[in-house]
């Protein structure tokens, strides 16, 4: 038996790598096209626009937590527990999440005309930017080749789309179109991928789609909890840009925007770690505690030393790469970039966290210690953005998330075992090492 445990586990982990590598290897040629087509396009906007799209796109980013409805995280779970029933799943997550993200669109171009009246620019990019919404509800097919370790269909979609969106960003940038065509790129980059996911999911004889109101009723019952938490993230996450431009002005939105998006430009490494395991995570709760535990621990140490060592060659470099790639007009994106960037360490922490919430039921307590986090952000902003400008917003940021990853779980009994698993992984205890198997041979 032992044998055939290690055979599968074998299988189990060239899956997993096989996953990975598609996912990081579509992400890498994203990652150049990401690289030189934004820079070209920063450069040519300037700051200002720069930052007045960053401030469209928070916008949007702040409704898009509800349109998900918080299915994104328990649907994978749904297909483990329930395989005959996938199709009424997808079908189900489409419909609701399509009628949830078509009122999150107007609600933000309401919630604009009255924040930025008498904006007119303003208010057009922001409602270009929301469109995104709408296009992004067929990421739902992505989950279904993810539970599948059929990344690669993703990552050639994502790749696909980023090509068409460079291609349009470079025709912009030739005939000098102005800052509401480069707004709506988004919602392009939306619109390929999910028809290339759709004729993708009818090719690989994906289940057939179909709604019910029974499926609704319990998906939105193990995810509702994570609408609020969803939210809050939001608000700590997308706040600092939004209340930048309202404190201060476009420009330094534009210097925190170029910080944040090169910290995190590279954070597809993580994600497609965290992809890749995450099937396997749920899969070890059911039959072996202890490996499951074992494998957040892993998962938990590779996230953290993966994203420090990258931090650490971001503070080094900051000025020089800043300076090479936007120009000198983008100087002030580089204290942001120092301070930020150490931000991401602990913000994957949080997201390697939910297979082991979903598996023990503790999504109830993510409204709680995100609501906590918002509160701690918004209150932090208000204070340092008036000091330190973008770099105020960026030790905010930075300040909140680790209170969210480890403080704050430590305040409640039922989270203190995921808290003490961070300290344990961020200080390499059991990382290697096996737990001794002491069952005689069958």
């Amino acid at each position: 038996m032992r044998v055939l445990a290690k055979i599968k586990n074998k299988v189990q982990n060239s899956k997993e790598i096989r996953n990975a590598g598609w996912i990081i290897g579509g992400r890498v040629v994203q990652m150049i096209l990401t690289c030189i087509v934004g820079i070209i396009s920063a450069r040519y906007l300037g700051p200002g626009n720069y930052g007045l799209i960053s401030y469209g796109q928070a916008f949007a980013s702040f409704f898009a937590a509800f349109c998900t409805l918080g299915i994104h995280a328990v649907i994978i779970k749904d297909f483990v527990d329930h395989p005959n029933e996938q199709g009424i799943a997808i079908g189900t997550t489409l419909v609701l999440r399509g009628l949830s993200s078509f009122l999150s669109a107007i609600m933000i171009v309401g919630v604009v005309s009255i924040v930025d009246a008498g904006e007119r620019e303003t208010i057009i990019v922001v409602a270009l930017c929301s469109v995104y919404l709408v296009f992004q509800i067929f990421d739902t097919f992505n989950y279904w080749f993810q539970a599948r370790y059929q990344s690669k269909i993703t990552s050639i979609a994502t790749l696909f789309a980023y090509s068409i969106v460079s291609l349009y960003k470079i025709i912009l940038l030739i005939n000098n179109k102005s800052v509401k065509w480069f707004a709506f790129s988004t919602a392009l980059d939306y619109f390929v991928i999910g028809v290339f996911l759709c004729f993708a999911y009818k090719h690989y004889n994906g289940p057939k789609l179909q709604f019910s109101f029974e499926k609704a009723k319990a998906l939105l019952g193990k995810s509702y909890q994570y609408i609020l938490s969803s939210m809050m993230v939001t608000i700590y996450s997308q706040t600092d840009k939004l209340m930048l431009k309202q404190m201060l002005n476009e420009t330094e939105v534009g210097y925190y925007s170029v910080a944040t998006s090169l910290c995190t430009i590279w954070i597809f490494v993580l994600q497609a770690i965290i992809d890749s395991l995450y099937p396997t995570i749920l899969n070890l709760f059911a039959i072996d505690k202890d490996a499951f535990a074992r494998k957040n621990r892993q998962l938990y140490s590779i996230v953290f030393y993966v994203s420090c060592t990258v931090s650490i060659l971001f503070t080094l470099f900051a000025g020089i790469g800043i300076r090479l790639m936007y120009g000198p007009n983008y100087l002030g994106a580089v204290n942001p970039l120092r301070i930020v960037t150490w931000y991401t360490a602990f913000s994957y922490l949080g997201v390697s966290r939910n297979a082991w919430i979903v598996c023990n039921n503790k999504q109830k307590y993510l409204k709680y210690m995100y609501g906590g986090a918002a509160c701690i952000n918004v209150m932090l902003n208000a204070v340092l953005i008036p000091i330190m400008g973008a770099s105020g917003a960026a030790l905010a940021s930075l300040i909140t998330q680790i209170f969210t990853s480890i403080i704050l779980p430590y305040m409640f009994k039922e989270m203190r075992e995921n808290a003490k698993m961070m300290i344990d992984a961020i200080l390499l205890k059991d990382f290697l090492r096996r737990k001794p198997d002491t069952r005689t041979n069958d």
